[in-house]
């Protein structure tokens, strides 16, 4: 039996929600992203660890935006090839990401 038979994916954010996320500004996304690479490191972390972490170190953090929409922009963080994962990103408590390790002879 798989994992996902357990639990299902991360809950999708509600209206209300999404309409605080929709108001975000462009420096608000950029501090979120920049928040959540500092929360990883070259170890293998979980990403509901990596997202609480996230969460708690925002200084100006916008109530109301769902730990889903943090995993979201995890996930887009390792589509643009600046974190590395393994497991179901979908799942946060079933996936893992680090820094993105440069291929050798890389500057």
């Amino acid at each position: 039996m798989s994992d996902s038979q357990y639990e299902p994916a991360d809950a999708a954010p509600d209206e209300a929600a999404l309409k605080r996320i929709a108001a975000l500004r462009p420096e608000q996304l950029q501090a979120i992203d920049a928040v959540l690479m500092n929360a990883c490191d070259g170890q293998w972390r979980k990403v509901a660890s990596v997202v609480g972490r996230a969460m708690g170190g925002i200084p100006d953090r916008v109530p109301g935006i769902p730990d889903g929409f943090y995993a979201a922009r995890v996930s887009g963080l390792v589509a643009r090839g600046l974190l590395e994962s393994q497991g179901d990103l979908s799942r946060m408590r079933y996936s893992e990401v680090r820094l993105a390790m440069k291929p050798a002879g890389s500057v």
